[in-house]
């Protein structure tokens, strides 16, 4: 079996879902990571990185950030999709030609189902369509091309020139949850801490009523901190949203990740607490050609 997650820019991988990653890789599940953009136009937010070689060197320090961060997390395989990080709305980033959010989209989703059909993974997880929370043009982009890609992989008269014909069995969105938000805000002020979430974070949309399957990553609660920590310029080890809490305190607050259950092929039933439901009772051949999962 494999899992496919496809992301924005380097350091998204470790703040959604690498829990859940590192969980399926150790059951034995194939974990592949498409990152779409380079991260060129991110921010340095660690004072302790911020120095004129990695300004200068930004995209090469950032892979090689990415290299760390996912050795963490236990991905077997990371992908390029190969475009420039879009920077924000209306930035000057935002206009270049070779930016993700100014790429083609016939383009873009061909390249992703290109990958599909190469790493045959029965389950993508990807962005959800609501992101009002956090409107990032790249973030939008791989919403549109996710739900895209996952809908023609299997389709033998689209994208030709991108491999056999594959159709993944789901398709899920990653949201952060409001449970997560109170829970760890709670845990703030029951240990006598200021918390970093203010009234702005309980404004924002909740997308709980959503929420269809919850996966327990308990024993994995460190993943995401060791992670993020590999990603030294975006994050400052001092964040006291990211480690605010001790460690051992902060692995044991909400050991969940939380998903949409966006396309599903195979019959499952709600609420889940597998990526795999119903994947694992369906076996199909993986001959070449091969239309199913």
């Amino acid at each position: 079996m494999c899992l496919l997650t496809v992301h924005a820019h380097p350091d998204d991988e470790s703040s959604k879902g690498p829990g859940t990653v590192a969980r399926y890789r150790d059951e034995g599940v194939r974990t592949v990571l498409v990152c779409c953009t380079g991260g060129e136009e991110g921010d340095i937010l660690n004072p302790a990185m911020d120095r004129p070689e990695v300004r200068a060197n930004l995209h090469q320090v950032r892979l090689e950030e990415l290299a760390r961060a996912t050795e963490v997390i236990g991905y077997d395989e990371v992908v390029m999709l190969g475009y420039r990080d879009s920077g924000m709305p209306d930035s000057e980033a935002n206009a270049r030609p070779d930016s993700f959010a100014a790429a083609d989209v016939e383009e873009a989703v061909a390249r992703l189902v290109a990958e599909i059909r190469r790493v045959r993974p029965q389950v993508i997880v990807t962005y959800s369509d609501d992101q009002q929370g956090y409107p990032h043009p790249d973030h939008l982009r791989v919403h549109d091309i996710s739900v895209l890609a996952f809908d023609l992989a299997g389709d033998p008269n689209a994208c030709p020139g991108t491999g056999q014909p594959w159709q993944p069995a789901k398709l899920y969105y990653t949201v952060w949850s409001r449970d997560r938000m109170i829970a760890t805000h709670e845990k703030f002020l029951e240990l006598g801490l200021e918390s970093p979430f203010d009234e702005r974070w309980f404004e924002r949309p909740s997308q709980d009523e959503r929420v269809t399957t919850r996966i327990d990553i308990s024993g994995y609660g460190d993943v995401r901190r060791e992670a993020l920590l590999a990603h030294a310029t975006q994050i400052d080890p001092q964040s006291p949203f990211w480690f605010g809490l001790p460690a051992e305190v902060a692995r044991t607050v909400h050991p969940y990740d939380d998903y949409v259950l966006a396309r599903s092929m195979v019959e499952t039933t709600l609420p889940e607490d597998d990526l795999f439901a119903g994947v694992r009772q369906v076996v199909r051949p993986e001959a070449e050609g091969s239309r199913g999962y």
